[in-house]
């Protein structure tokens, strides 16, 4: 099932989400909504904030390379990112709660992360290129982080009208989005 996209602005956005057990209702059912709700919106990456939970929890799918490699698409549950190393590198990103605004993104190429996979089996990765900035980009969502938190105050005020208009719901996108500051006017 497509869930609605919860729009920039909304409170959800800014939470730390809250660790998960075994025992969260309909994880599996969650965690195939949210692929659903990826896919049909075009993204690589989705987290549980996005769609309104406050939950430590997120997916990411970097697709097939053009050559036929398989991509990079896992789960992650009550994910810890231990280490960022490498010289950070800019790259134009986007998100699916804020549409049509892309910002150059410094983030460094190599991570480590712990965390529990759809069948709670316990990982320990090391990450690195696309994969890891995909990964950076969905955690910074379960720690209350936006990837407009990452640039700088002039540029920030520079998109306030852009990100104020999202928030109201004035922008047309192909998946269902939810504005927490839409007029209920008719």
């Amino acid at each position: 099932m497509k869930l609605p996209i919860v729009a920039y602005g909304d409170p959800v956005l800014k939470k730390v989400g809250a660790d998960i057990d075994k025992d969260y209702p309909e994880l599996k059912q969650l965690i195939s909504d949210m692929f659903d709700t990826m896919y049909y919106a075009n993204g690589v990456g989705l987290a549980a904030p996005q769609i309104g939970l406050p939950i430590r929890l997120f997916i990411v799918d970097t697709g097939d390379g053009e050559d036929g490699t398989p991509g990079y698409k896992k789960v992650f549950i009550n994910a810890e990112i231990l280490e960022e190393t490498g010289e950070a590198w800019s790259f134009n990103e986007g998100c699916l709660s804020i549409p049509d605004i892309r910002e150059n993104i410094m983030r460094k190429p190599n991570i480590k992360i712990t965390y529990f996979d759809e069948n709670w089996v316990e990982h320990t990765d090391d990450v690195d290129g696309m994969p890891a900035r995909v990964i950076q980009h969905e955690y910074d969502h379960i720690e209350g982080k936006l990837f407009t938190d990452k640039v700088s105050v002039l540029r920030k005020t520079m998109l306030k009208s852009k990100l104020d208009a999202i928030s109201k719901g004035n922008i047309k996108t192909d998946y269902k989005m939810k504005f927490p500051n839409k007029s209920k006017k008719r």
